[in-house]
C-alpha cells in the first residue's frame, strides 16, 4: 500500500513538473500568434494614434502582428471590459487612458471591472499635458486675472465638458475644490463638440488635452490660462502649470498605456515590456509621439499599476467630495 501510494505521488509530481515546463514553453515561446491590441475609443483620438505609432514596431520587435481594433464606448469602459473578459494569456491587451481607468470608474458604480485589481500593467506609453484655456473675450488675460474673476463672480462662468464624469469634467472639479472657486458644469457628448462651443464663444472655458486645444490656442481663438505639465511648455510660452501657481494636485497628464488581463503570466508581461521599451528607443517613433504634443514615458509595471491606483483615488475623491453623480 506503501509503495503504490509512493508510485501515486510520483507519477503526481511528474504531470505538475511537465505541467509546470509546458507552461514555461509556451511563455518562452510567446508570442506564437498575432496579438490584439484594443483600443478603447474611435479612431483618429490622441489614444488611437498613440497606439497605431507603436503597434507597427513592436509587430516587428515581437515577431508577430499587433492588430489595433478600435471598441469604443462608454468613455473607454466597453472596450476595457471586454480586455478584462479575456484569456489571460497576452494575446489580448487594451490601451489605458485617465478616463477609461480612474474617471469612469470614479464616478460609475456600474463599470465592470475594479482598476486597482482586475488589470495586469505593462507600461504608460505616454503622457500629454492638459490645458485650462478661455475664449479670447473672457476677461482675464492670465492665471492671475482668472482667479480674480472666478472668486469675485461664484457660478457666473460655465465650464465646457466631453461629459460628466470624463476627465475634463473631473480634473475641473479638482481644481475648483483646491482653488476655492466655482463654476457650473456643461456637459457634451464628446469633447469635439465641447471644445467647438468654447472656441465659438458659446461657453467661457474649458479643460482640454493639449494637442486638441493647441491649434486653436495658436491661432488666437483660445487663449491658455494654465497648463499641467511637468513644467513650462515651449509651445506655450509664458503659460504657468499648475504647480507654479500652487496647485500640485491638478498638475495631472492623460495618459496612454498597456494593459493585460488579471493573472497574465509575468515571463509574458516583461516581453511586452521589453518590446515596448525597444519601440520606445526609436528616435522616429518618438518624434511621432511627441507630434500629437505627447510626453514619452515608458515607465515599468510597477510604476505604472502605482499611477493607476493613484489616479483612481484621486478622482474617487473628488468624485465624492462634489457629491457627483451621473446624469
Amino acid at each position: 500500500m506503501q509503495r503504490r501510494n509512493l508510485i501515486a505521488v510520483s507519477v503526481g509530481a511528474a504531470l505538475a513538473a511537465l505541467a509546470l515546463t509546458g507552461t514555461a514553453q509556451a511563455q518562452d515561446k510567446y508570442p506564437a500568434k498575432p496579438i490584439r491590441l484594443i483600443v478603447p475609443f474611435a479612431p483618429g483620438g490622441t489614444t488611437d494614434i498613440v497606439a497605431r505609432v507603436v503597434a507597427d514596431p513592436l509587430s516587428r520587435v515581437l515577431g508577430q502582428p499587433v492588430i489595433v481594433d478600435n471598441k469604443a464606448g462608454g468613455g473607454g469602459v466597453v472596450g476595457t471590459a471586454e480586455m478584462v473578459r479575456a484569456q489571460a494569456d497576452g494575446y489580448t491587451l487594451a490601451i489605458a487612458t485617465v478616463s477609461s481607468v480612474a474617471a469612469n470608474p470614479a464616478i460609475n458604480p456600474q463599470v465592470p471591472y475594479n482598476p486597482t485589481t482586475d488589470f495586469t500593467p505593462v507600461v504608460n506609453i505616454a503622457a500629454t499635458p492638459n490645458v485650462l484655456a478661455v475664449n479670447p473675450q473672457f476677461p482675464a488675460k492670465n492665471y492671475k486675472e482668472f482667479l480674480a474673476e472666478l472668486k469675485a463672480n461664484p457660478d457666473k462662468y460655465s465650464h465646457a465638458s466631453s461629459g460628466v464624469g470624463g476627465i475634463q469634467h473631473l480634473q475641473m472639479e479638482l481644481y475648483k475644490s483646491l482653488a476655492g472657486v466655482k463654476a457650473v458644469h456643461v456637459g457634451y457628448r464628446g469633447a469635439g463638440p465641447a471644445l467647438n462651443d468654447v472656441v465659438g464663444n458659446q461657453g467661457p472655458m474649458i479643460f482640454d488635452n493639449l494637442p486638441s486645444a493647441l491649434p486653436f490656442i495658436q491661432a488666437g481663438k483660445l487663449r491658455a490660462i494654465v497648463v499641467a505639465a511637468p513644467k513650462e511648455l515651449a509651445v506655450l510660452p509664458g503659460v504657468p502649470t499648475f504647480a507654479e501657481v500652487g496647485l500640485a494636485p491638478v498638475n495631472r497628464m492623460a495618459f496612454y498605456g498597456i494593459l493585460a488581463p488579471k493573472g497574465t503570466p509575468s515571463a509574458v508581461v516583461d516581453r511586452l515590456h521589453a518590446g515596448v521599451i525597444e519601440v520606445l528607443k526609436d528616435p522616429a517613433v518618438r518624434k511621432r509621439i511627441e507630434d500629437t504634443g505627447s510626453i514619452v514615458i515608458g515607465n515599468t509595471p510597477a510604476e505604472f499599476t502605482t499611477q493607476i491606483k493613484e489616479e483612481f483615488a484621486t478622482y474617487h475623491k473628488v468624485v465624492k467630495d462634489a457629491n457627483l453623480k451621473l446624469e
